[in-house]
């Protein structure tokens, strides 16, 4: 099944066949377009020819902020998320032999316990993908919609777990706005 996020072909292309990039585009899913976020990895890959965790990892700090920096920049942060996504390779490197598709081949929760190890997933981060990974890569270890809750949830429109389509991006946009607006009035 191929992923539908960035609206760009080859992007999504790329998140659907690369483990390590799909880990990174969700990586990258803060304060920016989710379209922007899951793009970056294509932007990487284009820019320094690869997308392997250890080159990544290893890569001169300095030559791949430079090219996070590019225009248009990879993220709007450009200098800090170099960074994280440098160490978030260098994890994968060391913790689970260069491939991000060892991080999910337990039960959901320990897929979970592992993604919340990783630098930049916090609980929610951590869910997201969790959710995602059930919902549009095979993923189909036990409890990973409990695990995952309430990102898991059948029928929801909450986060980019739930994006396979132009209609269904708006759909989470909708949900996202209202949660917003629902915060917003609480304070």
């Amino acid at each position: 099944m191929s992923l539908r996020i960035t609206d760009d072909p080859a992007a999504d292309d790329l998140l659907s066949s690369n483990p390590l990039a799909l880990l990174i585009g969700m990586l990258l899913d803060q304060q920016v377009a989710m379209e922007t976020a899951f793009a970056g990895p294509l932007k990487i890959q284009e820019r320094t020819g690869s997308m392997d965790a250890a080159t990544i990892a290893h890569d001169d700090p300095d030559d791949f902020a430079a090219a996070f920096s590019q225009s248009p920049a990879v993220h709007r942060f450009p200098g800090s998320m170099a960074k994280r996504v440098q160490s978030l390779c260098a994890a994968v490197e060391e913790d689970w032999d260069g491939d991000a598709a060892n991080i999910w081949t337990r039960d959901g929760a320990t897929v979970l316990k592992r993604l919340k190890a990783l630098p930049g997933f916090g609980e929610q981060k951590a869910k997201i993908f969790l959710a995602l990974l059930g919902e549009q890569r095979g993923y189909d270890g036990t409890g990973w919609r409990e695990a995952s809750a309430p990102y898991g949830e059948e029928g929801s429109f909450r986060s980019v777990a739930d994006i396979v389509s132009p209609e269904s991006l708006t759909k989470v946009r909708e949900h996202k706005r209202a949660a917003k607006a629902a915060a917003k009035a609480g304070d």
